[in-house]
């Protein structure tokens, strides 16, 4: 899959599929430790993910013309630096103590990460044959959970346990919502500082690895390809169908992975289970969609991708469909189970819709198929907002508000099947 003269820059940009990987999973238990800590609505609290997600939306066609303009490798350390920038600026946010900071500093996070995607994605297509291009991308994008489970653990181990403000009565009530305001201040001075630790330290981290770029030598495969017109490029991405589909696949994916990983904690605590222990089931998933990305990536050898991911978004249906009618742990282990046929979407929607992109055009279809996360910024709020009901009908409004990521479901397994008559 990877010729031997593109395998130290496949794997240090491989590495960097690791680093959003922690950004994206230590964020989403931060949903409700923000809620606790800052007493806010879910529908509020959720509003992390908006202003993670929307960074990518604004920033990705940006990052694709500055890559165009001048390489790859530019548009790496560029992002770098946006990542770290963001991630320190949780120190005056944690000083402040203001929600509004926090949603700012992963804003700014974000603008990194948009550009690491849309440079990071379409650079690894380039590294070797087209043939094996699909194949690569889910390589590299199977070290993604690697950096996401560090993150999860990070959050499971270190932040959420040391958090005051979910500590809990033998009724399993959160005693911080009774306190005075004073005793409040001086634990949300206290949490608020827990949850920037992390993010300070994978800044100096990010840091570092900057550094290590700048001074390797990586091959400039952008400006070996025929340089063609913006206006040109957008005519020709929206008459393939295939691929202009595959924008709005990807919307649904990315909407539906939030989805789901954002709100285990929320399911988990209506059985009531504590944030800590909750996030251990986070833990779980992330680790079946890691096992299940190896063996995606070798099942591609015997089966289409197109035909695989039509069975696999089949199959997260079926699961996501079990998470909203089992009330209690049935429940519970098939929104864990969602994250198995999960793992090889993100990537093969890439791969897929980018098959039949010409090389010169591939670096702007890169920035919409980045933008696409802006699914997870649009949808976390609006099942926020079912969850905060409580209850709808007969079932526990958290179980009925995963119908949100069932039609996103089944919305890939049309794509995918279109994309294999299409071919």
């Amino acid at each position: 899959m990877v010729e031997k003269k593109y395998l130290l820059p496949f794997i240090l940009i491989t590495s960097l599929f690791a680093l959003w990987g922690f950004a994206n999973d230590i964020t989403n238990p931060m949903v409700a430790a923000f809620q606790t800590v800052m007493e806010l609505s879910a529908a509020k609290a959720s509003m992390v993910q908006f202003a993670f997600y929307g960074g990518y939306a604004t920033m990705a066609i940006p990052a694709a013309l500055f890559i165009r303009k001048y390489s790859y490798k530019r548009g790496i350390m560029l992002g770098l630096a946006l990542y770290a920038a963001g991630a320190f600026l949780f120190i005056p946010a944690a000083v402040y103590q203001e929600f509004t900071f926090f949603c700012f500093s992963l804003y700014i996070l974000t603008f990194g990460l948009a550009f690491l995607e849309t440079t990071a994605n379409p650079y690894i297509l380039s590294l070797g044959k087209k043939e094996t291009s699909t194949r690569r991308l889910n390589l590299a994008q199977a070290f993604n959970p690697m950096g996401s489970l560090c993150g999860m653990a990070i959050a499971s181990l270190i932040v959420l346990p040391n958090l005051i403000s979910d500590k809990r009565d033998a009724a399993g009530n959160i005693i911080f919502y009774t306190l005075s305001e004073a005793e409040k201040s001086d634990i949300r001075l206290h949490d608020l500082a827990v949850i920037r630790n992390p993010y300070v330290a994978i800044g100096i981290v990010v840091m570092i690895i900057l550094i290590v770029i700048a001074l390797t030598k990586m091959p400039d495969t952008i400006n070996t390809q025929k340089k063609v017109s913006n206006i040109q490029t957008l005519k020709k991405l929206w008459h393939n169908v295939v691929y202009r589909e595959g924008v709005f696949a990807q919307v649904a994916y990315v909407a539906a992975q939030i989805m789901v990983w954002t709100f285990i904690i929320q399911y988990a605590d209506n059985l009531g289970i504590d944030k800590a222990t909750a996030q251990n089931y986070n833990i779980v998933a992330m680790s079946m969609f890691l096992c299940a990305r190896f063996i995606s990536t070798f099942l591609m050898r015997y089966v289409g991708s197109r035909k695989l991911l039509t069975i696999f978004a089949v199959c997260a249906s079926l699961c996501t469909l079990g998470t909203i009618c089992l009330v209690g742990m049935t429940g519970l282990y098939c929104l864990i189970a969602i994250s198995f046929f999960m793992s090889l979407m993100f990537p093969s929607i890439y791969g897929i819709a980018l098959e039949n992109v010409s090389a010169e055009d591939s670096t702007l279809g890169a920035a919409f198929l980045v933008m696409a996360i802006v699914g997870g910024a649009l949808m976390p709020p609006l099942q926020g907002m079912i969850i905060d009901c409580e209850t709808i009908g007969s079932f526990p409004a958290v179980n009925f508000s995963f119908v949100l990521p069932l039609l996103c479901f089944i919305l890939i397994a049309i794509y995918g099947y279109r994309a294999q008559r299409a071919k």
